[in-house]
């Protein structure tokens, strides 16, 4: 593929799957944009979906794909998209932002590929306070 053609690289901007501790010792799972670069975000488009094969029966399996528009996030700002279900961590779950910063467009695919999810792999995100599993860039 030609260099121009491939569009500004992404940097310091991270898709987190985030686990929120629910009352009765029950999670709630979250995934969240973050923005750690030094300017704003805006016109964000993120689009989400899953897919893969159940592990019991071989059968392929693909989830609804989902959008969600931000108008705008500031430095160091996270930004809530959509819960997931700890069913889909045995998918492929694919995340793929778009955003402009000073009229120029930037994206970016993100992908958690299936066993990624997993207690040993969430770790404390500071900007959010809680434990995840952050893909960065």
């Amino acid at each position: 593929m030609r260099e121009e053609l491939k569009g500004p690289k992404v940097e310091n901007v991270s898709v987190a799957i985030v686990e929120i501790p629910l009352e009765n010792n029950e999670k709630e799972y979250i995934v969240y944009l973050l923005n750690f670069r030094d300017d704003i975000m805006e016109g964000i488009i993120v689009t989400s979906s899953g897919y893969g094969e159940n592990p019991s029966t071989g059968e392929q399996i693909k989830t609804s794909t989902l959008r969600k528009g931000i108008e705008l996030m500031l430095p160091n700002e996270a930004a809530r998209i959509e819960p997931i279900m700890p069913e889909l961590f045995t998918l492929t779950n694919e995340f793929w932002v778009s955003f402009w910063v000073n009229d120029v467009m930037y994206d970016k695919r993100f992908i958690f590929v299936p066993g990624s999810i997993n207690d040993e792999a969430f770790k404390l995100i500071d900007i959010l306070g809680y434990k995840g599993v952050v893909l960065a860039t």
